[in-house]
């Protein structure tokens, strides 16, 4: 898929995207973890963590809501953009981060982050496309292969 056209879908979906961010901050997380997303091709049950890293470039904080999942006791995110041709800014930030920041529901941590490689990877995905679909069409819109970190919660922060 074109950036153009990923762009464009989200663009559509931008006030959701702002709103469900803004939901999630707002009430310390007891809303905006858990989401229906049966509307776009996922499940009425989706988890949603906040990932919380600082600009490459600018050094500014910045908060992205992702769909995670657990394997292993480690927080699964995926760098999608919707199956754009690139990768999104969130994922180029935390590649030149130690560590990062994760939200899940009213509970913060600092991670460490890790890309899985070979078999764990294969196993990985096929659970996140379990847990959300879309994520198949995403990876076969684009020639780009869609990154997945694995978490490491290291320490109990503030939530964001």
């Amino acid at each position: 898929m074109s950036d153009a056209d990923a762009a464009s879908i989200r663009a559509e979906r931008g006030d959701w995207v702002s709103e469900h961010l803004e939901m999630y901050l707002s009430s310390g997380g007891a809303r905006g973890h858990i989401v229906d997303l049966s509307s776009v091709g996922g499940h009425e049950v989706t988890t949603h963590c906040l990932i919380k890293c600082a600009g490459r470039k600018s050094g500014k904080p910045y908060v992205t809501p992702l769909i995670y999942g657990i394997v292993g006791g480690e927080i699964v995110v995926v760098a999608s953009k919707g199956g754009a041709d690139t990768d999104p800014e969130w994922y180029l930030n935390i590649r030149e981060s130690k560590t990062i920041g994760v939200q899940i529901a009213t509970q913060a941590f600092e991670a460490t982050w890790r890309e899985p490689e070979y078999e764990e990877r294969h196993q990985v995905w096929a659970y996140m496309t379990h847990l959300f679909p879309p994520y198949l069409g995403y990876q076969t819109s684009t020639t780009r292969h869609i990154p997945v970190l694995m978490l490491r919660t290291v320490r109990p922060i503030p939530t964001f």
